[in-house]
């Protein structure tokens, strides 16, 4: 029975993205990457195909030709696509590779939570019906973002959680380690789950699991300063912001307590502020922001709950014969630990973040948390319409902007272009092989530039066209003008009819290629 349970949840992920494209018209088949306005996955799907095809890519990523001390990563740690390349090293690299590849871990999670967690069909009923209405799922499975890596990683470890609190055993709790370690490895604020883990280790062995703990937890954060240093680029601006704890070393503890609640309250008025506007017009940040406060309330209500009936005695105790089941005082274990995870990235959200940038981050939380609530003691379904309303109201009615919601689908002119580009980059332009990654590798990514009297965004979409290798600097425009003499990267790709395209000219660089927005030039050898 529990094998035909996993087995239909496994489905749902597929059945959501085969509905949602349907509904479009459209089947999954036609996604196409280069028709989206995400140009994280750009250069997400770029460096997993230099690593698929070289180990590395030959060129490097960085920002206005900033790069890695070692190799040729941009600024996000490599470790948050490893399932992508494992994915590529067996199945290969295309435009529908990650796409793919997300279902799958997706699917794959779904299965292992529902084998390891043993659910009703009550419990089954409420999680299929979340799943569905949280469409954001099915938005970022159909795209070439790596957040699906951080729900599926996320969902196996509370599954593997809750199985650990049914029957305790080493191999788990090392597991629960491993996969809340990496998850920090992908993105620091993960250390949060760390803590689970530890809390179990410490509650079995004490001072022993203490001490390995914080072992685990020095090793991890060692582990991610190493790779932030050696494998990440210099972003334009920082990724977070720690002026909130640095400041009580510079300044003294009053100057620390006055910014620290300062920027709470200024940052909090922006976040509500988006909030507010979430609900009332869709505006994607604020919707993100409305659903993670809804699921939120819901975990720190349910977490109160059960710790009153607990401290009351009423916490029933796991059954002595037949399949072990979860003690109350255990769920409420995990249900606080996920409340109290909500609750810290907020304030990490508040302090370390913009709002707008940060705001997806809490989609990953949303996502795990759509399964622990299913596995709430419930009667009426009170949790469940809630946030089915919610999810249905912000995700499905706001959903409007097709920035944030639209999946990209394949249209004969976009294809058009990038075979054209495809062309005309594999003619034209030289993959060096000595002494990489180097700068005679990579092109420069003129984000925008002055055509005429407007300010004109490049078709950044038609890089995907580019040889597998090849790295991108993504480069303000006042970066390529101001240092154009001292500039080290080899090709330059520019909107066409734009100051970058006139000095280029001026300055004897050969021309590759032109289209009615695109420029692409190579440098004097």
């Amino acid at each position: 029975m529990i094998f035909l349970k996993a087995v239909l949840i496994a489905l749902l992920p597929m059945l959501c993205c085969l509905v949602y494209s349907a509904m479009q018209g459209k089947g999954i088949g036609e996604v196409y990457l280069p028709n989206s306005e995400w140009n994280d996955e750009l250069f997400y799907f770029k460096q997993v195909e230099g690593i698929v095809t070289y180990g590395y890519p030959q060129g490097y990523f960085g920002f206005n030709e900033s790069h890695a001390l070692k190799l040729s990563f941009a600024a996000w740690s490599p470790v948050l696509v490893f399932p992508w390349i494992l994915w590529g090293i067996l199945f290969g690299w295309n435009l529908l590779s990650p796409v793919i590849c997300n279902i799958m871990l997706m699917t794959f999670a779904c299965f292992l939570f529902v084998w390891l967690v043993r659910p009703t069909w009550r419990q089954m009923g409420v999680l299929t019906f979340l799943f569905c209405l949280y469409t954001l799922n099915v938005r970022y499975m159909l795209s070439g973002m790596p957040e699906v890596i951080c729900f599926a990683l996320l969902i196996i470890f509370y599954g593997l959680a809750v199985n650990f609190l049914r029957r305790e055993k080493a191999w788990k709790l090392v597991t629960l380690f491993v996969l809340s370690g990496v998850l920090t490895l992908m993105r620091p604020y993960m250390l949060l789950f760390l803590l689970l883990p530890a809390y179990f280790w410490v509650r079995r062995k004490r001072w022993v699991g203490l001490i390995g703990s914080a072992a685990v937890f020095a090793v991890t954060l060692g582990a991610y300063a190493m790779i932030k240093h050696y494998l990440g680029a210099e972003y334009f601006a920082p990724l977070f912001f720690t002026d909130w704890v640095t400041i009580f070393f510079d300044k003294g503890i009053g100057a620390g307590i006055h910014n620290f609640f300062g920027t709470l309250y200024w940052k909090g008025k922006g976040f509500y502020g988006d909030t507010v506007e979430g609900f009332r017009s869709g505006l994607a940040s604020g919707a993100f922001f409305g659903g993670y406060l809804v699921m939120m309330a819901v975990l720190l209500g349910q977490t109160f709950a059960d710790f009153f009936k607990v401290k009351g005695g009423l916490a029933e105790e796991p059954a002595s014969g037949g399949r072990q089941t979860v003690s109350l005082r255990d769920k409420l274990l995990i249900e606080g630990h996920l409340a109290f995870s909500f609750v810290a990235m907020l304030f990490a959200l508040l302090l370390m973040y913009k709002l707008t940038e940060g705001s997806k981050h809490l989609l990953t939380f949303l996502a795990v948390g759509i399964f622990v609530v299913s596995l709430m003691e419930t009667r009426t379904f009170k949790k469940a319409v809630l946030l089915g309303a919610v999810f249905a109201y912000l995700y499905t009615y706001k959903a409007v902007d097709p920035y944030d919601y639209q999946v990209p689908y394949a249209t004969a002119e976009r294809e058009a272009q990038v075979e054209i580009w495809r062309e005309i980059f594999a003619e034209k332009m030289v993959l060096e092989r000595e002494n990489v990654p180097n700068f005679d590798n990579v092109i420069i990514w003129t984000f925008n530039d002055r055509v005429g009297s407007e300010t004109v965004n490049m078709e950044w979409q038609l890089l995907y066209a580019l040889p597998e290798g090849v790295g991108i600097s993504c480069c303000e425009v006042e970066y390529v003008t101001e240092h154009f003499e001292s500039l080290q990267s080899r090709y330059i790709a520019a909107p066409a009819g734009g100051t970058v395209d006139e000095i280029c000219a001026e300055h004897g660089y050969t021309e590759l290629g032109r289209d009615a927005n695109l420029v692409v030039y190579e440098a004097p050898r």
